[in-house]
């Protein structure tokens, strides 16, 4: 059960292994792209090349749907960047459901782990599988591997290492409960938890009275996507790649303030110092290096 290309890897490395992947359940195609065109998730297009049923549902409670989900007598289920599944649909199989998730639970619970592990400037994260019960994200632990978090590392870096990392970890956890010797630890309950909500237009927006640091690991964990924005003379504008500069001696500035030689760079102004801009797009702009935007873009 998954959608997008996070999952893929971790289907395909059991269909490689020989386990019998009876079917794979996917979000229903959706209107992409400029001619709003049917468009298949990865999960789905992969389940089709290699010949594996592919069920689709727009309601997880249907009864026609949770007929054919019984019908294939599934031992086990495996979740990969899915939706909430309704209890009579994770407690269906005989051995149960489990899930990855991108982070080391309890920590960063919720739909955008690897994100919020990146902005809020963490050093180590991880992969986490677990048997899913009725609050999300808090079932007991299966197993669990650490992944390092370099000071260069971006949301979208750090994606593909764990989503490969989360695929041998999805391979590990189905050899173990089909030899039917694994933990089943229960989360601990962490003194200070930190969470990974999902992402809205309104929490990307750059707070430029945080420390330029704070800036920066913010800037890199929405980085590719959905982008950190602040607004540039009254124009929305999505940072990539930013980077901590010595001030130049102008304390005056208030937070949020710019300075640019309108040719080179374009720094703006955090609580403690400045925060110099290299990946930028502009409203209505196609995403460049800023020498490149302020070459054909004069800023006041």
């Amino acid at each position: 059960m998954g959608t997008p290309d996070f999952a893929v890897p971790s289907l395909q490395i059991l269909v490689e292994n020989n386990y019998d992947v009876v079917a794979v359940l996917t979000a229903p195609d959706r209107p992409a792209g400029r001619g709003q065109k049917l468009s298949q998730s990865p999960v789905k297009e992969y389940a089709l090349s290699q010949n594996i049923p592919v069920l689709q549902p727009e309601k997880l409670k249907n009864p026609e749907f949770l007929e054919t989900l019984r019908s294939y007598q599934a031992d086990l289920q495996v979740v990969v960047a899915f939706r909430m599944l309704p209890e009579v649909v994770w407690n269906m199989p005989s051995l149960g459901t489990f899930n990855l998730h991108a982070s080391l639970l309890p920590q960063y619970r919720g739909a955008a782990p690897i994100n919020w592990a990146v902005m809020n400037g963490e050093t180590e994260t991880g992969v986490t599988t677990f048997f899913i019960e009725k609050e999300i994200d808090t079932g007991k632990i299966i197993f669990q591997e650490k992944e390092a978090i370099s000071p260069q590392d971006t949301a979208g870096s750090l994606y593909e290492r764990l989503m490969q990392r989360g695929a041998g970890l999805v391979l590990k956890t189905v050899q173990a409960i089909a030899d039917g010797s694994y933990p089943q630890m229960p989360q601990a309950e962490e003194p200070i938890r930190k969470e990974a909500p999902k992402l809205f237009r309104e929490n990307c927006e750059i707070d430029w009275t945080k420390r330029a640091e704070e800036v920066r690991n913010f800037v890199r964990g929405l980085a590719p996507y959905p982008a950190a924005w602040t607004t540039l003379n009254g124009l929305t504008c999505k940072l990539y790649e930013v980077s901590v500069v010595e001030s130049n001696g102008d304390e005056t500035a208030a937070p949020g303030d710019y300075q640019t030689d309108q040719k080179t760079y374009l720094n703006f102004r955090a609580a403690d110092g400045w925060v110099a801009v290299q990946q930028i797009q502009l409203e209505g702009k196609r995403r460049m290096r800023v020498d490149e935007l302020l070459r054909g873009y004069k800023l006041p």
